[in-house]
């Protein structure tokens, strides 16, 4: 283990928190609320942002939809620059906060914010940030990850910075009672597979980070296996367990793998599948693909995590267990939404991931495009 850990995101967890953003942010900044499709409005979560911010000198920007665009955001970003905006304030989940962090770096920057993403432009610095977290799944309210898209050319690339770290995350379980549950069934699977993606590798000597991953896992799927039974503290549990899952905790001196979200991204941007869909039609298939190096952690994730016996099969069992669950959640694991042309669909992802550099992935960086295509084989329908 060597690595260098920071996350200096300060946590307001718990219900009415809302209402400390008042103390958060200097009466002397101007700010800029950003949020989705209204649904804020409709939940009072707005009436509380607003309460907060009183004698405040805010502007808001709504209309950030899941996988937002840069068409969308640089909208705001004209804001940012031409109001002489001084702090960005993302309530939403995480693609709005992703949004923002994109917003804010792009605010201080000259050129084309699609620069930062596909990685012309190193982000140096950029407008403070917090987020009102509305939906669990992501943990990009307390970590320096982003994924945008581009509507134009059908792209979704992923960036970084520390400069983009939320100066806080305001983080009331209570907002989650008005969401649709198709969206609390993709928070828990995205949890579950930023887990598996910092987990499923091969055994690790680093005892503290698999052991709360192992955790994290028995939570989230206890949280699914009780999906039916949502009460205040079922909806506290997903809520942390989806920022601890991506805080960069578990991942600090470890293997990590991250191909099913690389693939995933190509799903998502091409054929419009939700993101955590999206992952949990890549994963098993690409776990398959690269069993002799996984089986081991396999058994590890099977016996810790689900309770199976040893067994001669025991990581394909676990490989079972997994889509099991998600199809406990009413979840795919294939691809459906190519139309009928699943040859056609195959090229199409395999010309993007090669198009987007993503030639060697996974741990071990053995996941070319020919085994790219193989998992694809399998996860295309």
């Amino acid at each position: 283990m060597k690595f260098s850990y920071v996350n200096p995101t300060l946590i307001q967890f718990g219900q009415e928190q809302i209402a400390s953003l008042t103390d958060l942010i200097a009466k002397d900044q101007k700010v800029l609320v950003v949020y989705g499709g209204g649904s804020i409005k409709k939940n009072g979560v707005y009436d509380q942002v607003a309460a907060a911010l009183e004698g405040f000198d805010w502007v808001e920007f709504s209309g950030v939809g899941a996988n937002p665009t840069i068409e969308v955001l640089d909208q705001a970003v004209k804001i940012c620059k031409e109001q002489g905006i001084d702090f960005v304030l993302g309530v939403g989940g995480g693609s709005v906060i992703d949004g923002v962090k994109y917003i804010a770096a792009s605010a201080v920057y000259d050129g084309e914010g699609w620069d930062i993403p596909t990685g012309k432009h190193t982000i140096t610095s950029a407008l403070p940030i917090g987020a009102i977290l509305t939906l669990p799944a992501t943990g990009s309210e307390s970590n320096q990850n982003s994924v945008v898209s581009k509507e134009a050319t059908k792209q979704k690339l992923p960036f970084a910075s520390p400069e983009v770290l939320p100066k806080f995350a305001i983080m009331d379980p209570d907002v989650m009672k008005t969401l649709p549950q198709r969206q609390l069934v993709n928070g828990l699977v995205d949890a579950w597979v930023h887990t598996c993606e910092q987990y499923l590798t091969f055994p690790e000597t680093a005892l503290v980070q698999e052991g709360y991953a192992e955790a994290l896992l028995r939570t989230l799927k206890t949280l699914g296996d009780n999906f039916e039974n949502q009460d205040d503290a079922w909806r506290a549990n997903l809520m942390w367990a989806a920022n601890q899952a991506l805080n960069g905790l578990i991942g600090s001196g470890v293997s990590q793998d991250w191909a099913t979200h690389m693939i995933g991204h190509e799903l998502t941007a091409a054929y419009g599948v939700d993101h955590a869909r999206s992952l949990a039609i890549v994963q098993p298939s690409l776990l398959r693909n690269q069993f002799a190096v996984k089986k081991a952690k396999l058994e590890q994730m099977g016996k810790n995590v689900f309770g199976l016996e040893q067994s001669d099969d025991l990581a394909e069992k676990t490989i079972l267990a997994i889509e099991a669950f998600y199809h406990s959640l009413d979840v795919a694991t294939q691809l459906t939404e190519h139309g009928d042309d699943k040859a056609a669909a195959i090229d199409n992802i395999i010309g993007k991931l090669e198009a987007h550099g993503m030639l060697a992935l996974g741990e071990n960086q053995a996941i070319t495009l020919k085994e790219s295509r193989e998992i694809l084989e399998q996860a295309v329908a």
